[in-house]
């Protein structure tokens, strides 16, 4: 059976300018330009920061499917993360208590420090991200993300686009 063809008054797509997942891209640039300057000063990427982000924001080490989860990196391109982090000293990797085949990682003193050198930068952008959308708009996109979250579910890991 073939699907009926869209009429002439019937768009086969909405209109590019709707589309939900551009208007996020467009945002998320908009959002990470301003961060970007700050992570290269200090040699990382953005997947970088958010392994980093994540294990110092932890109170215990993570294991690599936890850090792919909390980071929405997938597990390939984590992989490839840690061993670069782990050979420039940031994070060191450990046996897991639990299960001695598998690895847990945290940060070293030098990622600490890093992290503490960073942290004021972060949050100047932050401030003026919030000073010119607005507090009270930059909450209510917050709670709205936090919706769409709620409601359409989290990816697995391995859905995941490792931007």
């Amino acid at each position: 059976m073939t699907e009926p063809r869209p009429t002439a008054t019937e768009p086969l797509l909405r209109s590019f300018a709707r589309s939900l997942p551009m208007a996020l891209l467009k945002a998320r640039e908009a959002v990470m330009v301003r961060f970007r300057p700050l992570l290269r000063a200090h040699g990382l990427t953005e997947q970088q920061w958010r392994v980093l982000r994540a294990l110092s924001a932890s109170d215990r080490r993570l294991r690599p499917m936890e850090l792919s989860q909390t980071t929405f990196i997938s597990m390939p391109s984590l992989s490839r993360l840690l061993r670069t982090l782990e050979s420039r000293d940031l994070i060191r990797r450990s046996r897991h208590v639990g299960d001695l085949r598998g690895a847990e990682f945290g940060l070293t003193d030098a990622a600490h420090a890093m992290v503490t050198t960073i942290g004021p930068h972060s949050e100047a952008i932050y401030a003026e991200i919030e000073r010119l959308v607005g507090s009270e708009e930059t909450q209510q996109l917050y709670r709205v993300l936090e919706q769409v979250v709620q409601r359409l579910g989290t990816p697995a890991p391995d859905e995941v686009d490792s931007q």
